[in-house]
């Protein structure tokens, strides 16, 4: 039965966001979160829309782990890509859960076209004081874990390449 999640959403150094999503898979190794309606800023990547207001975006979230990974579309649903967001482990308290940013993402294209993001964003943290020794660590140490799978061609994971928005959309029918 999906359940309404209120995210809380940490950059250090920079502003905390709220995000309310649907919990729509609860397994104790996978959640999948909904987010309809979109209505932050619009986001493009490498000069293409990745997501734009009145989007949907499904958010793949593996509990310990440090990352998710984001299912991105334009408002009218066509799906643009993957987006992998390095994060401290979600945080789930009841409804309400949380993560801390640690800067570093990563954008993959249907047709798997690849990028890594926001390294400048990562080093200025880290020249800010934002980000720890050992925070640095966790980052390498995530870094190359999801670039061993990009580089053998098994990232994203199957799940977050299977589970679509219409799926999604299924499991919030009455």
């Amino acid at each position: 039965m999906p359940r309404p999640i209120h995210y809380i959403y940490s950059r250090p150094g920079k502003s905390v966001g709220t995000y309310d999503h649907q919990l729509i898979v609860d397994h104790p190794d996978l959640k999948i979160m909904l987010m309809e309606g979109y209505d932050g800023e619009p986001l493009r990547i490498e000069g293409e829309a990745a997501v734009e207001p009145g989007a949907s975006l499904l958010w793949f979230v593996f509990p310990g782990a440090w990352h998710d990974i984001g299912r991105f579309h334009l408002a009218d649903g066509t799906f643009t890509g993957w987006y992998t967001n390095l994060c401290t482990p979600v945080k789930m308290e009841g409804d309400t859960w949380s993560s801390t940013d640690l800067f570093l993402d990563h954008w993959m294209t249907p047709d798997g076209l690849h990028v890594w993001l926001d390294e400048d964003e990562l080093l200025g943290a880290i020249d800010a004081g934002h980000v720890s020794e050992e925070m640095q660590r966790f980052i390498e140490k995530e870094r190359a874990f999801i670039q061993s799978n990009l580089d053998v061609g098994s990232w994203p994971p199957p799940i977050a390449l299977e589970f679509r928005l219409e799926d999604a959309r299924d499991l919030l029918a009455p």
